[in-house]
C-alpha cells in the first residue's frame, strides 16, 4: 500500500470499503483528526490579513502553525494504524505446531498489541488537541467560517470516540495488565470532558450563525 499521501479520497475510500482489513476505523479515526486540523487551517487562512481581525492576527497565526502540527502527525498515524495492524496479523498467521512455537507467536503478538495500543492512543491525544484548537478559531477567527472552524471540532471529536474504541479492543487483549491499566487511565484523561466541550462549541457555533 503506498503512501496516503499519494492517494486520491476515492482510492482511499474505495479501500476502506473493500473486503481488505486495512485501512480500517483506526486509520479513518486519524483521517478525521487530520480533516479536522485542516479545516483550522482554513479558519486560520480565511482570517490572517482581514483588517476587522488585526487584533488577533498573531494568535490566528500560531493557532495555524499547531493545526498544520497537527494535520501533519495525523496524516501519519493514518498509515501507522495500517502499518502496525499489518504487523498484528502477521503474528496471528505465525506458526503454532510446537510449544516453541506457540510461545514465540504469543510473545510477538502481546509486543504489537502494545503497539497498537499507542497508536490510537497518539490518534486520541492528537484529535483532542484539534478540538482544543477549534475552540480557539470558533471564538477568534472570521465569523465567515465559523461553521468550518465548528465542523474542526465535530471531526476530531469523532476522530477522538473511533480512537478510544481502537484502544480499548487492543488492550482487551493484552495479558499485561499493568500497561493495559495505565494505557486505559491515559485514554481516560484525553476523554475527560469531551462530551461537554464538543457540545459547548457546536452551541457557540450555533448562536453565532
Amino acid at each position: 500500500m503506498t503512501d496516503i499521501q499519494n492517494k486520491s479520497i476515492q482510492t482511499f475510500l474505495d479501500e476502506l470499503a473493500s473486503k481488505s482489513a486495512t485501512p480500517g476505523g483506526g486509520s479513518a479515526s486519524a483521517l478525521m483528526g487530520a480533516q479536522g486540523a485542516a479545516l483550522i487551517s482554513m479558519a486560520c487562512h480565511l482570517t490572517i490579513g482581514k483588517p476587522q481581525y488585526t487584533e488577533v492576527e498573531a494568535q490566528m497565526q500560531r493557532l495555524l502553525e499547531k493545526a498544520e502540527a497537527l494535520r501533519a502527525e495525523l496524516t501519519l498515524l493514518i498509515k501507522a494504524d495500517i502499518d502496525v495492524f499489518n504487523r498484528l496479523m502477521a503474528a496471528y498467521r505465525l506458526p503454532k505446531d510446537t510449544e516453541a512455537e506457540k510461545s514465540a507467536r504469543s510473545e510477538a503478538i502481546q509486543a504489537i498489541l502494545k503497539d497498537a495500543t499507542e497508536v490510537p492512543l497518539a490518534c486520541a491525544q492528537a484529535c483532542r488537541e484539534v478540538m482544543a484548537l477549534s475552540q480557539i478559531a470558533v471564538e477568534k477567527g472570521s465569523v465567515g467560517v465559523v461553521s468550518d472552524a465548528g465542523a474542526a471540532a465535530m471531526s476530531a471529536y469523532s476522530g477522538l470516540k473511533t480512537a478510544a474504541l481502537n484502544v480499548y479492543i487492543n488492550t482487551g487483549g493484552l495479558k499485561d495488565r499493568d500497561f493495559s491499566t495505565a494505557k486505559l487511565a491515559e485514554l481516560a484523561a484525553i476523554l475527560n470532558g469531551a462530551d461537554e466541550s464538543v457540545e459547548a462549541i457546536f452551541q457557540q457555533v450555533k448562536a453565532k450563525l
